[in-house]
C-alpha cells in the first residue's frame, strides 16, 4: 500500500508516534522515527520496526512538491473541534493545529499534497494510564469511576480509542485512496464532537 514512500513520524517515541511508525512501516513505507527519549530506546524501536516489516527505519524524503504527491496527516484532538472548561492553553493549541492543517492543505493541493488532522478522544496510551491512576488517588474514587465519570465522560460509546484505530486512519490518509480528502479534521472519538 505504501511501498516506496517515506514516512516521517513525530512524536515517534512515546503515545501514539510508536503505533503510527508501526502499522505506516507494516504497510510498506519508509519510517524515520523523530522524538525525544534514550538514545538506546529509540535505536531499540528502530531496529524491530526494520527487522518486522523488512523496511528501512531512517529515511529522507525531501522534495514532497516536486514530486507532485505527499500525505501530512497532523494529530490533533476532540479539543480542536469542540471545548472544554480549564483547558484554555491545550484547546488554543489544538484549534491552532486544525486552522494550519486546513491551510496546508489548501496550499499543497495543486501539487498532489494532502493534508488532514486526525482528532481522537481519549485514546489508550500510557499517559492516560497514568492520569487514571493519578485522578483516582486526587479525588479518592476508584479507578472505574475516572475511566468512566471523568476522562470518557463526554465519550458517548465509553470505550478508549486505540493507538491501532489510529494507525490504521493514518495509513489510510496516506493512500492513494485518499487523494481526494484533504484540509479535514476526522473525529475518532466516541461520538463526543456529535454532541
Amino acid at each position: 500500500m505504501l511501498k516506496g514512500k517515506t514516512a516521517v513520524v513525530t512524536g515517534s517515541t512515546s503515545g501514539l508516534g510508536p503505533g503510527i511508525a508501526r502499522t505506516l512501516a507494516g504497510k510498506g513505507a519508509n519510517v524515520m522515527l523523530n522524538g525525544f527519549g534514550p538514545a538506546a530506546e529509540i535505536e531499540r524501536l528502530r531496529g524491530e520496526l526494520a527487522a518486522e516489516h523488512g523496511v528501512e527505519g531512517l529515511a529522507s524524503g525531501a522534495g514532497m512538491k516536486a514530486r507532485k504527491w505527499g500525505r501530512i496527516v497532523n494529530i490533533a484532538s476532540a479539543h480542536g473541534l469542540v471545548a472544554s472548561p480549564f483547558k484554555s492553553a491545550y484547546v488554543a493549541a489544538k484549534h491552532g493545529i486544525v486552522g494550519f492543517t486546513k491551510v496546508i492543505a489548501l496550499e499543497g493541493a495543486e501539487a498532489g499534497v494532502t493534508c488532514n488532522a486526525i482528532c481522537p478522544g481519549y485514546v489508550w496510551t500510557p499517559l492516560v494510564e497514568r492520569q487514571i491512576e493519578d485522578q483516582a488517588k486526587a479525588h479518592g474514587v476508584p479507578r472505574e469511576d475516572v475511566i468512566r465519570n471523568i476522562l470518557l465522560a463526554q465519550q458517548p460509546n465509553k470505550r478508549f480509542a486505540t493507538v491501532e484505530e489510529i494507525g490504521a486512519l493514518t495509513a489510510f490518509l496516506c493512500s492513494d485512496a485518499a487523494t481526494s480528502v484533504t484540509g479535514t479534521a476526522l473525529p475518532v472519538d466516541g461520538g463526543w464532537t456529535a454532541h
